[in-house]
């Protein structure tokens, strides 16, 4: 066993006294940060930072209050109503009783409600296509009590957008941000009508951009976010902490119908394009080349002598469409499109959507492992209502 000489003591004794110092002052500090705000520990006064938190906290409360008191008057409620029409047969008891055994059976009305944003001045509202969708007759109704018969400029259902026209004076107008520049993390503020409660705002951060194959629509580019939305938040507005337009609430995942945290809006800058080409046009234009794409997985690309899984995987084809006219064939996989890579079918629809109409574009397929490539002429979409044309 070792002997302690005098030496040793003292020494030990002296990093005891300055490790308990140390460890006294740390214990303070921690002391006075968990500290309930507003009560501070008699023997430590609060600091400069922790006095100043009420007023914090006061600021962002009005810069919150600001954005809602700026937006809310240019989201407006949204009433569709689609008249289904009662059918007509044939009784042979009232044939009897009556003489006329036709019977009628009255029409009845299916409402449903949903969101909008007034984009500007002249009484544009941008919505959800599925609010309107069908419907015989829209109404928009703002903050103010206004109501207005809205007229369908024209609707997208591949981006599930639509655009409305109502014509009122001084009309409240929500403007436009830039969506790109959004980060995850940032604040947000959800605008619209849940259950038809007016003007109801939540907010929350962005908890992901660039979602798609979601399954809600053709072209997906959401920003996901944690800000409440709920059935009848469709087509409202998702503002930044400036106040500026950044998205138009669209979605939610749910297992229960309602909130659970996971809301998508479609993002600001696509919504704004597609709006004004339905504007423009009536329609949205888009490029079409008849190809019907599908992913590739490990398995199909193995039987396809390809090492690895990108690409989009020509699962079908339109006949006497561009691609079947190019020489496309079932089981190609198109690898590039004007030298960009395609890495998945999300990368070749959108490339071929977005091509100018009427003029060639180069694609590159792997066909039995040797590459090809073709020429096909760009036409536009052939979409007939909500459906593309038949013709695989």
């Amino acid at each position: 066993m070792r002997r302690w000489n005098i030496r040793d003591v003292i020494s030990a004794a002296v990093i005891i006294f300055l490790v308990g110092m140390l460890t006294g002052q740390k214990v303070g500090d921690w002391r006075q940060r968990l500290a309930p705000t507003g009560q501070a520990l008699a023997a430590e006064p609060p600091t400069a930072s922790a006095a100043n938190t009420p007023g914090e906290l006061r600021q962002v409360s009005d810069a919150f209050a600001r954005i809602a008191a700026k937006v809310t008057p240019a989201v407006v409620n949204i009433s569709s109503t689609r008249i289904i029409r009662g059918q007509t047969y044939y009784d042979p008891f009232r044939e009897f009783m009556l003489g006329n055994g036709m019977v009628r059976e009255p029409d009845q009305k299916s409402q449903s409600l949903g969101s909008g944003v007034i984009v500007s001045s002249e009484g544009v509202v941008v919505t959800n296509n599925h609010n309107i969708a069908g419907a015989d007759e829209v109404k928009v109704s703002l903050s103010d009590a206004r109501e207005f018969a809205a007229a369908v400029v024209g609707r997208d259902p591949m981006s599930d957008v639509a655009v409305l026209q109502i014509d009122g004076k001084d009309l409240p107008v929500a403007q436009w941000g830039d969506s790109t520049s959004l980060r995850v993390g940032e604040w947000v503020i959800a605008v619209g009508n849940p259950f038809g409660f007016s003007q109801t705002v939540t907010a929350g951060i962005v908890s992901a951009k660039g979602r798609h194959d979601v399954g809600l629509s053709d072209f997906e580019e959401f920003i996901q976010t944690d800000a409440a939305i709920n059935p009848g938040n469709s087509g409202g507005a998702l503002v930044d902490i400036n106040g500026k337009l950044v998205g138009i609430n669209t979605a939610i995942f749910s297992k229960t119908g309602g909130y659970q945290g996971i809301g998508f809006a479609i993002p600001s800058d696509f919504a704004r394009k597609t709006a004004e080409q339905i504007i423009r046009h009536g329609r949205v234009i888009r490029g079409w080349i008849g190809v019907i794409a599908g992913p590739l997985n490990n398995r199909i690309a193995r039987q396809l002598g390809m090492s690895g899984t990108a690409g989009a995987l020509v699962a079908n084809l339109y006949r006497d469409q561009p691609a079947v006219k190019a020489g496309m064939q079932q089981f190609d996989v198109v690898t590039e499109v004007n030298g960009t890579k395609v890495t998945s079918p999300r990368d070749l629809r959108l490339a071929i959507a977005e091509a100018p109409i009427g003029q060639p574009v180069a694609i590159t397929v792997l066909r039995k492992g040797s590459a090809v490539r073709l020429r096909p002429v760009v036409t536009e979409h052939p979409v007939q209502g909500d459906e593309p044309v038949p013709g695989i």
